[in-house]
């Protein structure tokens, strides 16, 4: 009798999933389809509006048109059709006038705020990135507000801003899996206070959703202070994470002040032990980030051979960097290669 009722329950429980999962896509399939028909008819009212207002450039006369085509849609259909939201509708067609340059994969709610982005390559290179990495409306303002895109285009040669522009960030080797700078504003923490590594370490696992995000595309969590044993000596890496799309673990240590070439020999030793003795042969060689608040780049550019591929040194910032401040990071590290030639 037991051995039925095991029975009839594992029946019903398969047929449970196989009914939850017919439900799931075919949500999905209505989902996706009312997108596709608000994204075509929001696009279709910017191009009749267009089409009325082509060829007359007062911008009373295209307000008042609007407003009354606002009180008439509003007095017909309800809610929805503001003058406000008619401009917008409009701004859309004028960004996209070509149908099919517009991704049913992205929601009404981000092309809200991919119309804000004035320059077409910076609006591409998002458009690109929220259908590669998925990301929601929340993780594109916040993409978008830390600069990512002039993050990756200040250390790029023009094909890479170009292909930036074209296919979002391609991850193809070590250097592309290292912004300059991180930006942790999410952690909360104060700039010119004093914390210690442990506290930044122990504030990054508690926002580690928003952190793998700044990492970027491919990144899994390892574990934190993992135990390297060397004889009887033990050592205790920050942060171990893995790239999929390298097929290598990322090792990350973080560092108050500037970085030293003793913290550079200490990442050479870790990555030496996950080379020789974690790695798999299919796997890729680990790479190691010394995150600091000063990356020291002099001492780290004589300390590690020319031909290194694994080891990098990048800063963090608390805060949201301005464009300026971007620049003129770009500026100062000019001098510095200028003065070491």
């Amino acid at each position: 009798m037991t051995s039925e009722l095991i029975n009839n329950d594992n029946e019903i429980n398969n047929i449970f999933d196989n009914i939850k999962e017919l439900v799931i896509n075919s949500r999905n399939r209505v989902y996706a389809t009312v997108n596709t028909e608000m994204l075509n008819l929001y696009w279709n009212i910017g191009k009749a509006i267009m089409e009325i207002q082509q060829g007359n450039e007062r911008a009373t006369y295209g307000e008042t048109v609007l407003e009354k085509l606002s009180q008439k849609l509003t007095n017909e259909f309800g809610k929805g059709f503001s003058s406000r939201n008619l401009r917008t509708m409009r701004k859309f067609y004028l960004v996209y006038p070509i149908w099919k340059t517009v991704s049913s994969k992205l929601s009404w709610s981000h092309y809200l705020e991919l119309i804000k982005i004035e320059e077409e390559p910076k609006r591409n290179f998002y458009l690109n990135e929220c259908i590669n990495s998925m990301w929601s409306v929340r993780e594109l303002q916040r993409q978008r507000d830390s600069l990512l895109y002039e993050r990756l285009v200040l250390s790029a040669n023009k094909e890479k801003i170009l292909e930036l522009s074209q296919k979002g960030q391609d991850i193809k080797e070590s250097k592309d899996l290292v912004k300059d700078p991180f930006v942790l504003e999410f952690l909360d923490i104060k700039e010119n206070t004093e914390y210690l590594e442990s506290d930044l370490e122990k504030n990054i696992l508690e926002h580690l959703k928003e952190f793998l995000l700044e990492l970027g595309k491919g990144f899994s969590y390892v574990g934190n202070q993992v135990r390297l044993t060397l004889e009887e000596d033990h050592f205790y890496p920050d942060l171990v994470f893995y790239n999929r799309l390298l097929k290598c673990f990322v090792i990350i240590d973080l560092k108050i002040g500037k970085v030293s070439h003793q913290d550079i020999g200490q990442m050479q030793m870790y990555v030496n032990y996950y080379d020789r003795e974690i790695k798999t042969n299919d796997e890729n060689p680990t790479v190691g980030i010394l995150l600091s608040t000063n990356r020291n780049k002099t001492v780290v550019k004589y300390t590690l051979p020319e031909d290194n591929k694994t080891i990098f040194s990048s800063e963090y910032k608390l805060h949201m960097p301005t464009e300026q401040e971007l620049i003129d990071a770009v500026e100062e590290e000019k001098k510095n290669l200028e003065l070491t030639k």
